[in-house]
């Protein structure tokens, strides 16, 4: 599964440039929600592929310039 997540990054680059702070906020939202169930689990060995997906550093330097301009707007406004 860790080998997959690279791939379908690149795929969803384009959005990712255009609005990646947005649907990574929502993503973060939505695997951290309450009741949800834990992405890293030490006690049991269980790692989602949830986990694999947030630490990405290529998920991270796509959604780099949506933030950015997140973070200027939010300045602003």
């Amino acid at each position: 599964m860790k080998a997959l997540i690279p791939p379908a990054v690149l795929v969803a680059s384009p959005v990712l440039l255009i609005a990646g702070a947005p649907i990574r906020r929502r993503y973060l939202r939505y695997v951290c929600r309450d009741g949800a169930p834990a992405i890293l689990d030490k006690e049991r060995g269980h790692v989602s592929v949830h986990y694999f997906v947030v630490t990405h550093p290529l998920l991270e330097w796509l959604c780099r310039p949506t933030e950015a301009l997140v973070r200027l707007v939010g300045r602003r406004g």
